[in-house]
């Protein structure tokens, strides 16, 4: 069977030959900046935006590269058109991209100074594991608060999507060992509510989505997404300083992220959101996410999934 073949400083490689050296401070000080794109029907969407985010990062993090934004949208098409006929015709690919900041200069020593300043620059894809969320987007997820806090503003940009996050690792390890299945929810020390690991969070009161403000959260590429699909469908969008008692109190709750789109909550901590099953808005913004990408979302995850586990 053909191997999937990735991108890898500037070349296209067997995915089995895309190795990071152990001296990359990406593996030393998880400095990386990274995105995610999936595709639908094959096709990588909003690449041109998930682009812009990286470079975006990179600036904010003060990562240098040779990296031009023609050579990665090049080499995510090309992976694309090699790896996507490897998978099943309905199934769809995640794509990564990640930058990391160099090489570790304690391990090289002066005579590495050159090659430790420059970073390693990776794409590669793999099969959407659709069996991890499916029957969250049918039933609904479950979240929890946690101690872990957010990485301060002042340390790491919230507006920097990077590979950080041993604070995220912590966080969902403390919420699954209160419940098993629940993924955590951050929240700044004085109470409002960030983001989960995953993407980020909106809280629904009749037709008004609520979401936390932009200083506090990554900007998602499916926020992007989500909020020209509510203007469409006349539903408000506020941003707005959000506690848990706002998500206690919501209608209805969700999370949007890449892989999945959108996920309902309808559980946090102890208590049941809303009806403690997929809401109303959330039916219509997945319907109009399907009809704008061309393919039913959540009948794809569940076929997939099935087919996937067997």
């Amino acid at each position: 069977m053909p191997e999937p073949i990735a991108f890898l400083n500037g070349q296209l490689v067997p995915f089995s030959q895309a190795a990071v050296p152990v001296t990359d401070l990406g593996v030393v000080a998880g400095a990386s900046v990274t995105e995610m794109v999936r595709t639908f029907g094959h096709i990588p969407f909003r690449l041109s935006d998930h682009v812009d985010r990286l470079f975006g990062s990179l600036s904010l993090c003060g990562f240098s590269t040779g990296v031009s934004r023609k050579q990665l949208e090049d080499a995510v098409g090309q992976i694309v058109e090699h790896n996507a006929p490897l998978i099943p015709a309905t199934h769809d690919l995640g794509i990564i991209i990640f930058v990391s900041a160099g090489q570790n200069l304690t391990y090289l020593g002066e005579a590495g100074r050159a090659a430790a300043s420059q970073g390693t620059v990776c794409v590669h894809s793999f099969p959407l594991p659709f069996e991890l969320w499916a029957e969250k987007q049918t039933a609904g997820q479950h979240l929890a608060s946690v101690d872990v806090l957010p990485l301060p503003n002042e340390s790491v940009p919230p507006q920097a999507k990077h590979r950080n996050r041993l604070h995220w690792f912590r966080a969902d390890k403390e919420a699954r060992s209160r419940f098993p299945t629940a993924s955590s929810l951050l929240a700044t020390p004085d109470g409002l509510i960030t983001e989960t690991a995953a993407g980020n969070f909106y809280a629904v009161q009749g037709r008004t989505i609520l979401t936390p403000t932009p200083e506090l959260v990554l900007g998602g590429i499916s926020q992007l997404v989500l909020r020209e699909i509510a203007a469409r469908l006349g539903i408000t969008w506020e941003e707005s300083a959000l506690t848990f008692d706002d998500l206690l109190e919501a209608d209805e709750a969700m999370t949007s992220s890449t892989t999945c789109c959108l996920l309902p909550v309808t559980k946090f901590n102890d208590q049941i959101i809303g009806s403690g099953q997929p809401g109303p808005v959330f039916t219509e913004l997945i319907t109009a996410w399907s009809d704008l990408v061309g393919v039913d979302i959540v009948r794809q995850a569940a076929q997939a999934a099935q087919e996937r586990c067997g």
